[in-house]
C-alpha cells in the first residue's frame, strides 16, 4: 500500500503542477503569439486598403469638374467638363461671392433656371484658396480637407455633413441643362452611393491615403 505523502512532499507536488501548466501555457503563448500579431497585422492592412478604396471613390467626386471647377487655384471660377474659365470673366472677390457689380449671386440662383442654362444653387460662391483643390494628389486632397485651418474649422462631422447634405455640394448630382437645353452630366457616382461611402470612410476614422 502506498504511503501517505508528506506535507512537504503535498507542496511539492502542488507546485510541480502549478508549474507545468505555466510551461504548458507559455509553450502556447510563444506559438499563438506570432500568428495573433499575422492576423492583427492582416486585419490592418484590410483596413487600410478598404480606407484607400473609399477615399478614392470620395476623390473621383471632389475632382470632377461639377466640384472642381468652383475649387480653383486661381481668382477665376472654371466651367463645363473641359474645365474651361469662366464666361463671361469674373474673378472672386471678398469670401468668394464675386466683385461688385459681378456677385456670383447676379446670375447664379438658388436653383438651376432651366430658361437660360444658367446653374444655380444656395449660396453658390467660390470655395476659399486654402480650399484650392486643383493638381492635389489624393492624400493631399484628404489631409487639405480635414485641416480645420483650411476647411472653414470644420470638424469631421461637420466636414461629413457639408459633403452629404450642403445644397451646393449637392448640385453635382442635379446641374441641369446647359444654354442649349442638353443635360448636363453629374459627378460620377451617385448621391446615395457617395454619402454611404464618406460615412464609412468617417467610422474608420478618416484616414488619408500617402
Amino acid at each position: 500500500m502506498a504511503s501517505k505523502l508528506s506535507g512537504r512532499e503535498v507542496r511539492l507536488d502542488r507546485e510541480g503542477r502549478a508549474l507545468m501548466k505555466l510551461r504548458n501555457l507559455l509553450l502556447k503563448l510563444a506559438f499563438a503569439g506570432p500568428l495573433l500579431l499575422v492576423s492583427v497585422s492582416v486585419a490592418a492592412a484590410a483596413q487600410h486598403a478598404d480606407s484607400d478604396k473609399l477615399f478614392t471613390d470620395i476623390y473621383r467626386v471632389l475632382t470632377h469638374p461639377r466640384c472642381l471647377n468652383c475649387h480653383p487655384r486661381g481668382d477665376s471660377p472654371k466651367q463645363g467638363l473641359d474645365a474651361h474659365v469662366h464666361m463671361p470673366p469674373v474673378e472672386r472677390g471678398p469670401g468668394g461671392n464675386g466683385v461688385a457689380g459681378l456677385e456670383c449671386a447676379a446670375c447664379h440662383q438658388s436653383a438651376n433656371y432651366r430658361a437660360s442654362g444658367v446653374p444655380g444653387a444656395l449660396n453658390w460662391r467660390l470655395a476659399p484658396l486654402s480650399m484650392a483643390w486643383e493638381n492635389l494628389s489624393p492624400g493631399q486632397l484628404c489631409r487639405a480637407l480635414l485641416d480645420q485651418g483650411k476647411n472653414g474649422n470644420r470638424d469631421l462631422k461637420a466636414t461629413v455633413a457639408h459633403l452629404t447634405a450642403d445644397k451646393l455640394v449637392a448640385w453635382g448630382w442635379a446641374p441641369g441643362v446647359d444654354a442649349g437645353g442638353k443635360e448636363r452630366a453629374p459627378v460620377p457616382i451617385s448621391k446615395r452611393d457617395f454619402i454611404r461611402i464618406v460615412h464609412a470612410w468617417a467610422q474608420l476614422g478618416a484616414p488619408c491615403p500617402q
